[in-house]
């Protein structure tokens, strides 16, 4: 019974946010962080990847993209936490359903179910 109720304590701050984590990753210089995100409101997946370090104290490069359509970037005034997140070897990649990225040694690509999406490292973004 304390261990139920200790994973519905656990669950009320996503909850409350209206979204589940479905996992992420990052790089392993940790350039790129990347979490998938559940909107239980909006009933739609989404991936957030960052560009570490921020470039200004204010912004941080971060891109968006949903289960369907372009992605965008945007600028985010806070940065996504990597330290827990698993690290994605080059060569391997991360599946979560909704979202697929691959990582090679010179960027990240990541794409939708419509196969549009960006590739990404500190020094070239690209969409498609």
């Amino acid at each position: 019974m304390r261990v139920l109720i200790s994973l519905g304590l656990l669950c009320l701050p996503a909850l409350a946010q209206g979204y589940f984590d479905l996992g992420g990753f990052k790089t392993p210089r940790g350039d790129v962080v990347c979490v998938a995100t559940w909107d239980r409101i909006a009933e739609a997946a989404g991936l957030r990847c960052d560009l570490h370090p921020a470039r200004s104290k204010n912004c941080t490069d971060a891109f968006h993209l949903g289960e369907r359509g372009p992605a965008i970037r945007f600028c985010a005034n806070q940065t996504i936490d990597g330290s827990k997140l698993p690290v994605l070897a080059h060569g391997r990649v991360w599946d979560s359903g909704f979202f697929r990225c691959e990582l090679n040694w010179e960027r990240l690509r990541c794409v939708n179910r419509d196969r549009r999406g960006f590739e990404l490292s500190p020094r070239y973004q690209r969409f498609f």
